[in-house]
């Protein structure tokens, strides 16, 4: 088959370009005396998650997902502070309905694991534990961020 029989539903709907870092923070404002005052303890953990995508040329985005985590002691106190923007560079071929539950769902899907993966590292090369995040539901993050649109919406109507 050459170039110009190829149709566009023979073009695979998703192709991941690159990936990358893109923002990379750890720190630990406690060390040394953290180590040891966390002994017998276990720090409350929140991770949040935002995801940003923009376009980059026709049927071309850049998908950053950014991951936050501030571990701390019950007094407050940080134990360490993770922030990670990781990238993506992708290719679309689906009909337009379908570029935002792409852009917003299967494509940081495919990049949680490494994202995953950096901060479990970054945790240990930290002094702690690796921190293993749980896998994220995107489908129920992009039904929030959905409703959450509509309500701005209704809101300013």
């Amino acid at each position: 088959m050459t170039d110009a029989n190829t149709s566009e539903s023979a073009l695979p709907p998703l192709v991941v370009n690159g990936q990358y870092v893109k923002d990379l923070s750890f720190e630990v404002p406690g060390a040394p005396a953290i180590y040891s005052d966390m002994q017998g303890q276990n720090p409350n953990i929140p991770i949040h998650v935002d995801i940003n995508a923009s376009g980059l040329a026709e049927n071309t985005y850049e998908v950053v997902l950014h991951l936050k985590v501030e571990a701390r002691l019950d007094d407050n106190r940080a134990v360490f502070i993770a922030e990670l923007a990781y990238a993506g560079i992708f290719t679309l071929n689906v009909a337009p309905e379908h570029v935002q539950p792409m852009l917003l769902i299967e494509c940081p899907r495919m990049l949680f694991p490494f994202a995953r993966n950096i901060i479990a590292d970054l945790t240990r090369d930290g002094g702690f534990p690796p921190l293993m995040i749980q896998p994220i539901d995107f489908v129920q993050l992009f039904r929030s961020r959905m409703e959450a649109a509509q309500g701005e919406v209704a809101g300013n109507a």
